[in-house]
């Protein structure tokens, strides 16, 4: 049975970089597909017996299915961390998902979930602070919770060179980057991690890319790679409004609309809430106002 194939070319006078080359791809692409192996395990394991392990292990699996997860995957892994409170992976997982409450708009608080999530990356940090996954998991919480963003971005330099071929570090690192301004960078650690793993889901790098090729409005491109986000997760909030976005600008306002009509329905537009996580995700106030004005304008709002 073929498991795995991949074809590499390159020039015989070019031997030991070919060799890397094998090296990395055989990497990246295997590391996302034993961590779903294991995840699965863990979800055909009776709720009640998993150690905190087990839990993350399930709420990774989780994290990844769909978005609608997230709110099960973090109470599975906060029943886990009061048994086990000093569980690295699964504290950094635990930040990654209150972060995800707020930034896919279901947090009845954004701004305690956001505190909590920076709550739990320090902890992970303390408890691993050598673990490539540990790493990555908590830069991102920390970044919306308000920590400098050069102070995260060093967490991801230290994750990858741990591990060079983390594709899901090279996606949250494309988050990061972003975030900070260079989206440049941000499409291009994105599309790395693709690279890295192009058949396992990793995290959300088309969303990255989407977001990024919006904030440079680069409208057109952005659309294809939101449809592909959309058609990896039909139920990450994030990829409708990054559509709405798009056609908003465009002016192309019944598409806006009909993409703002296809968010999950426990994901409301409520403006004064996306203000705060667009500020959030983003160091350069023109490119967080760009957002919130697309939005606002699929959304029939004439601010």
């Amino acid at each position: 049975m073929l498991l795995w194939a991949e074809r590499f070319d390159g020039p015989l006078g070019e031997a030991f970089g070919l060799q890397e080359r094998v090296g990395s791809g055989v990497a990246g692409a295997l590391e996302p597909v034993l961590q779903a192996v294991e995840s699965a395990r863990a979800l055909g394991r009776p709720a009640g017996a998993l150690s905190a392990y087990h839990a993350y292990l399930r709420a990774f699996a989780m994290l990844l299915s769909s978005a609608r997860r997230v709110p099960v995957a973090l109470a599975l892994l906060e029943k886990a961390l009061a048994r086990d409170p000093d569980h690295g992976p699964a504290l950094a997982l635990a930040a990654n998902c209150s972060m995800r409450l707020c930034m896919d708009q279901i947090s009845g608080n954004p701004a305690a979930d956001a505190r909590k999530g920076a709550d739990y990356a320090w902890r992970a940090l303390q408890a691993a602070p050598d673990d490539p996954g540990v790493l990555a998991n908590a830069a991102l919480p920390l970044a919306y919770a308000g920590e400098n963003i050069g102070t995260t971005l060093a967490l991801m330099d230290r994750a990858l060179q741990l591990n060079p071929n983390f594709a899901r570090g090279w996606c949250i690192r494309g988050f990061l980057k972003y975030w900070s301004g260079d989206l440049d960078g941000g499409i291009r650690e994105a599309e790395n991690a693709l690279r890295l793993s192009p058949r396992c889901r990793i995290g959300t790098a088309h969303t990255a890319i989407a977001h990024a090729l919006v904030l440079g409005e680069r409208f057109e491109e952005a659309i294809p790679r939101a449809q592909l986000a959309i058609q990896e997760d039909p139920s990450f909030p994030p990829n409708h409004r990054i559509l709405a976005i798009c056609y908003a600008h465009l002016g192309r306002l019944d598409e806006a609309r009909a993409a703002l009509a296809r968010l999950p329905r426990q994901a409301p537009v409520v403006l004064t809430n996306l203000a705060r996580s667009y500020r959030a995700m983003s160091r350069v106030p023109e490119h967080s106002e760009l957002a919130l004005w697309g939005v606002r304008r699929a959304a029939g709002d004439a601010r």
